[in-house]
């Protein structure tokens, strides 16, 4: 990252052009994950990590489509649709309605996000719950019982700086569909942030994902980004194939995953080559909004009421205000911490059940995928959603209700 670049810090305000700087130099210095970093008050967000796990199903009625496609080829190419129609929530929703991308709230053990969409599609049912802190693990499940689709998965994050701010994203998704005893294993994109030295940081994934079905299906994601010479950002080429024999490629989408993509037949779809089968945009395609009770019914532990005052603080710019209630968080925390060791317990998750390696199905799924493989040690385990503590309340209170954050 040079200094003399022309245009370091356009996109940020003259008053904080000199804490952008200091910023960059102390990343740049910096040893360890990034994430642990406290961030200039003008690149907070008021959104936490937990929160995230919604981007999966902003569009109920694509993640549900696979369920009702009797075809097997064809529901492989539904599922990998849904998945790149969730990339640009998940990577870029938050640039689009701030300007820039934003560093996120770190969740906190035991944080919960809850909620549900309606729509043609039915209800769908979002359950997240933050079930490690060290090292932080997400985990979700999302639910759409009237056409028998589940997604559920977990995933951790490890930030480093090597000229840019680089993302690795750490375990996985399975998507099931029960009607067909269908499951389809999806790994995570690694990422890197652009435009950081002009003070507009904005996502931009990288190298290749896979989904690979139990029907012997995979699907393969090349991810790629504007160059210095020529190239769009948030640009990808992805093929669908059976298993095994890559060049028989049966569908092929390419685009902007921030924009628009077009799925063609490939030559073994039995199709004419390269004939469009359809265009998606992204940008027309309208999002369902999540409903979540209302701050004053949700538990202590659900993000929103959690960090209420925090994120009312970050709008106002307010640092007083974020310092000493984010303090009394971590406090409290370090407080259940210290009382958990001093009992001889761990903290009991709300929604998932942790276990350890191998896991059959992962294992099947993963075989044909390159390199993959479960990096438990770095997600304190494999961590599953548990319907049985599902349906022994999923609003009960919380084992420290009682202790407002």
């Amino acid at each position: 990252m040079s200094s003399s670049s022309k245009g370091e810090g356009d996109g940020v305000a003259p008053q904080n052009k000199g804490s952008w700087a200091t910023f960059l130099k102390s990343i740049a210095s910096f040893n360890g994950d990034l994430s642990s970093m406290t961030a200039p008050p003008f690149i907070l967000g008021t959104t936490s990590l937990t929160e995230f796990s919604a981007y999966w199903t902003e569009h109920p009625f694509i993640f549900v489509a696979p369920a009702s496609e009797q075809d097997p080829a064809k529901r492989a190419l539904l599922v990998l649709k849904w998945f790149l129609s969730t990339l640009k929530q998940s990577y870029s929703s938050r640039n689009d309605k701030f300007g820039s991308e934003k560093k996120p709230l770190n969740p906190f053990l035991g944080e919960l996000f809850l909620g549900k969409w309606e729509d043609a599609a039915g209800t769908t049912q979002l359950v997240s719950e933050q079930v490690s802190h060290h090292p932080p693990v997400t985990a979700y499940c999302i639910t759409n019982e009237k056409h028998g689709v589940q997604l559920q998965g977990y995933n951790a994050q490890k930030a480093s700086f090597s000229r840019t701010i680089h993302v690795k994203q750490i375990g996985h998704a399975v998507y099931t569909l029960k009607s067909h005893n269908e499951t389809y294993l999806i790994t995570l994109p690694a990422l890197h942030i652009e435009g950081l030295i002009y003070g507009k940081p904005f996502v931009e994934l990288n190298n290749c994902t896979y989904i690979s079905s139990s029907s012997g299906y995979m699907a393969k994601i090349d991810y790629s980004g504007k160059g210095w010479v020529s190239g769009k950002k948030n640009s990808f080429t992805a093929i669908l194939y059976p298993t095994g024999k890559e060049k028989e490629v049966l569908y092929t989408i390419e685009g902007q995953w921030t924009d628009s993509f077009t799925i063609k037949a490939g030559g073994g779809s039995g199709l004419k080559k390269a004939d469009p089968i359809e265009t998606y945009s992204s940008k027309t395609s309208k999002t369902t909004p999540l409903q979540v009770l209302p701050i004053e019914q949700q538990d202590p532990y659900e993000s929103n009421r959690a960090w209420q005052k925090v994120a009312e603080g970050i709008v106002k710019s307010d640092m007083d205000v974020v310092h000493v209630e984010k303090s009394k968080i971590e406090n409290s925390q370090r407080e259940l911490r210290k009382q958990e060791r001093a009992e001889g317990r761990e903290w009991q998750r709300r929604f998932f059940t942790r276990s350890s390696p191998p896991d059959p199905l992962f294992e099947k799924l993963a075989r044909p995928i390159p390199g993959e493989k479960i990096e438990a040690d770095k997600t304190g385990g494999i961590w599953r959603f548990d319907e049985s503590k599902a349906q022994d309340g999923a609003r009960e209170p919380t084992q420290a209700a009682d202790r407002e954050l």
